[in-house]
């Protein structure tokens, strides 16, 4: 019998300097991504349907490949960022059929699923959520090319930058794509979640390194991936949080389409995250208040961090838009004090050697 997969299982809060490390020195950093949310969608009006709800143009996507979108509301604001994966074969409520695989953050998970839900009697449009039935982790780093050939061999590790593929494991089926989740080369993996402990193991068995939260926390600045809920929510338009690569200008109309097409040819948002430096390891969090150097209230930080690479306290928050020059000086102030800083070029870390892209 296949063992159950669980967080206890897979220890993943082990040394988080070693997870970190593993990732940006030259090893393999192995991330458990299981909380995100997992819908299919299929029929044949599926691509219709999809398009009128998201700001990407699904007529583009090939089979084998993914790209990013947004769900927006009616007002332009973002419900929902996700990877929308085609795929020959996706799991359906009887069997399997040609379709789709959606992959969204826990923050966003059910809105996504009420969104298409209301689709689903409108005509042949077919959403199953697999998030329960499945585990997703997540190889990042240097040698996680290496990692994945260990494990799936050549299928796996020749995908195209935004390569997704379904190949067999030991008597499974598993979904690897090509997936840059931290400014470094990466896969992430579906699997069945009874088959999940297993896969666990032999990707640490071939030189993978368990990677923490805290530590993937760390990473994910660094890489200026934002997360739902934290640097983004349904108060921002989707051209504010720097999702430029999943806004199509060129397809037909959508939810909020309107509103996102008028900002973009106007010139510019009043606002955008952006990334700002310090000179040394300061205290500033999530919350506080950006001003300019004549203190001005121009912005605020949405999450912070140390980063042991670049050997200082980085952070991302919005900034007025006339602010927003790289090298611009600001002041942050955390707990009454007042810390300087200047506007980062995102992402903070560029892996040369990584997929993006």
């Amino acid at each position: 019998m296949a063992q159950a997969f669980t967080t206890e299982d897979i220890q993943i809060s082990g040394d988080s300097r070693a997870g970190y490390a593993a990732v940006r020195e030259n090893g393999a950093g192995l991330i458990d991504f299981s909380s995100r949310g997992r819908i299919t969608v299929g029929g044949l009006e599926a691509v219709q349907f999809l398009n009128g709800l998201i700001t990407n143009d699904m007529k583009t996507l090939l089979e084998d490949t993914w790209m990013p979108a947004v769900f927006p509301n009616a007002q332009g604001r973002i419900v929902a960022s996700v990877r929308i994966m085609r795929l020959k074969e996706i799991e359906a409520e009887k069997g399997t059929c040609p379709g789709y695989l959606i992959d969204t953050e826990a923050a966003s998970h059910e809105s996504v699923l009420e969104v298409l839900q209301r689709f689903t009697l409108a005509g042949d449009f077919r959403v199953n959520d697999v998030t329960a039935k499945t585990a997703q982790f997540s190889v990042q780093g240097v040698k996680a090319n290496n990692v994945v050939h260990s494990v799936f061999g050549d299928d796996a590790t020749n995908l195209a930058q935004r390569g997704a593929i379904k190949t067999s494991w030991d008597g499974t089926e598993v979904t690897v794509v090509r997936a840059p989740n931290t400014s470094a080369k990466g896969f992430d993996l579906i699997i069945r979640k009874a088959d999940a402990y297993r896969l666990w193991q032999a990707l640490v068995d071939a030189g993978a390194t368990p990677v923490g939260e805290s530590a993937y926390e760390v990473l994910r600045i660094e890489a200026a991936v934002p997360r739902y809920g934290l640097d983004m929510d349904e108060s921002n338009v989707v051209t504010e949080t720097n999702l430029d690569d999943a806004v199509s200008y060129t397809k037909g109309c959508y939810i909020g389409q309107e509103i996102i097409a008028r900002i973009k040819y106007r010139g510019h948002v009043a606002k955008k995250l952006t990334g700002l430096s310090f000179t040394d390891n300061v205290e500033v969090a999530s919350g506080d208040s950006i001003k300019s150097l004549d203190d001005k209230d121009i912005g605020k930080i949405t999450s912070a961090t140390y980063s042991p690479q670049l050997q200082r306290t980085i952070a991302l928050g919005y900034v007025k838009y006339d602010y927003l020059a790289a090298g611009t000086s600001l002041k942050v102030f955390h707990d009454g004090n007042e810390v300087p800083a200047h506007v980062t070029e995102l992402p903070f870390i560029r892996d040369e050697q990584s997929d993006a892209g």
